[in-house]
């Protein structure tokens, strides 16, 4: 499994939508689940960005196919990075 490193942004019509129903996030992560993304850690952040998100996935297919479904509802922005652990990193660095 990989992880990586979802930053979004609500778009007018997301911010609507969490407002009208906060835990449609807790939804959206459900959601995910049957995409076959894991939500490991989740933030709501201030800054360029409403939400931080941990993720795991079996590969970049798997978050693509998230992205773009996501992305197609027009709800929400999102920038995913690949993401290693430092441990991992360390090991492969040596």
């Amino acid at each position: 499994m990989a992880y990586y490193v979802v930053l979004s942004t609500l778009t007018d019509e997301g911010r609507k939508t969490i407002k009208e129903n906060p835990k449609r996030i807790l939804e959206v992560n459900k959601e995910l689940e049957k995409m076959g993304v894991k939500v490991k850690e989740q933030y709501a952040v201030l800054g360029p960005y409403d939400f931080v998100n941990i993720v795991e996935a079996a590969d970049n297919t798997t978050i693509m196919k998230m992205s773009v479904e996501l992305g197609s509802r027009g709800s929400v922005q999102l920038l995913t990075l690949a993401a290693l652990p430092v441990e991992e990193f360390i090991k492969k660095v040596e």
